[in-house]
């Protein structure tokens, strides 16, 4: 089962994920339009993925991002780690949000939506760095309701394990569980909202020669294991005390090194990271065992499938663009909120943090 492989913007995953794309853009200061204040030249504008000095301005002409784009039968967790995110779509719903809140948005039958990435600070540079995660969703449920939700760091559950020597390890439970500590409820439709899937997507932080040891999952749950920054970390089969899941175990086994993913058992597992520390996504979940047939943004179970999807798209542009520009972005002074299509109106309990 040990073949690591490398990872780069997009990583390669398994059923029932589709991939994730890792976004980490040194933006520079933003203009008072929340532009990149820089020259642009040089760069393919709408459809700048080459990362000249650093950044991409994507899709984005102005402000950095994707304008509206479509989606149809799977779903998109996008996990924030620094900037911000500007969110609308066809169903009304709106949203800014920052570092350590995630949006889960269910595509399902079909939604329009745009991400742009406001650069909110003129006196200092804009960092940005997101997960975008595609979960599929089994042909039952693929033509469901689209659906939004936030789930704001300050409700996002994160466990700190310390291990003997005092060095400790951050798990952020972005979806699923941890332990005992449980995170959001998912989507109501989504393959995670399902008890036997098994799925759990985790953050995980591990300081400088910290050991922990990762809990078992159930019988046929399968998991992934990226290691995106830091340096690298020893994996092996744990041989502790029974019930000890904070922290512990023995090292040695195989070396993860940075910027490479792994498939890794469902057992209970001993992580030590090296003495620069590293930091990893956990992807797990129960395969959903369906045929996947993928056009762009369109995700369903054959090509007769994918044919109705660009037919409806383009008949019914799924609802509509009810905004006034492709690439709607709020003003500069906005903390983070959502409006939702229902017209009901959050914010976190705490100023922003970007």
């Amino acid at each position: 089962m040990w073949k690591p492989f490398a990872i780069g913007d997009q990583w390669p995953t398994k059923d029932p994920f589709l991939f994730v794309a890792h976004h980490n853009d040194a933006y520079p200061l933003g203009d008072d339009e929340m532009r990149p204040v820089a020259s642009l030249t040089g760069r393919s504008i709408g459809n700048d993925f080459a990362g000249i000095d650093g950044w991409n301005m994507y899709h984005g002409s102005g402000v950095p991002g994707f304008p509206q784009h479509p989606h149809r039968g799977f779903e998109t967790v996008t996990h924030l780690r620094a900037g911000a995110i500007d969110h609308s779509d066809s169903l009304g719903a709106t949203a800014r949000f920052g570092p350590g809140d995630t949006q889960w948005m269910t595509a399902g039958a079909g939604i329009v939506h745009s991400e742009m990435f406001p650069l909110l600070h003129h006196e200092a540079a804009n960092p940005l760095e997101l997960f975008q995660i595609w979960l599929n969703l089994p042909q039952a449920r693929k033509m469901v309701d689209p659906y939004f939700t936030m789930m704001w760091s300050e409700s996002t559950p994160a466990h700190i394990a310390t291990d003997e020597q005092g060095a400790v390890t951050r798990i952020t439970t972005i979806a699923g569980s941890y332990n005992e500590v449980v995170a959001a409820p998912p989507p109501p439709d989504s393959w995670a909202a399902d008890g036997s899937s098994g799925v759990a997507i985790w953050h995980i932080e591990m300081s400088p020669d910290a050991r922990w040891v990762m809990p078992a999952a159930a019988e046929g749950v399968e998991r992934m294991l990226y290691a995106y920054a830091g340096s690298s970390l020893s994996i092996a089969g744990d041989e502790g005390s029974a019930g000890d899941t904070e922290a512990g175990g023995h090292g040695g086994g195989h070396t993860l090194a940075s910027g490479h993913g792994v498939e890794v058992p469902a057992d209970r597992l001993s992580m030590t990271a090296d003495g620069r520390g590293v930091s990893m996504i956990l992807l797990q979940g129960r395969p959903i065992g369906e045929p996947v047939a993928q056009y762009g943004p369109f995700v369903m179970n054959d090509r007769s499938g994918l044919e109705q999807a660009v037919a409806d798209y383009q008949s019914t542009r799924f609802g509509g663009w009810p905004w006034g520009r492709d690439d709607p972005v709020h003003p500069r002074t906005a903390g983070r909120f959502a409006v939702h299509p229902d017209g009901r109106r959050e914010e976190p309990t705490e100023a922003p943090t970007v």
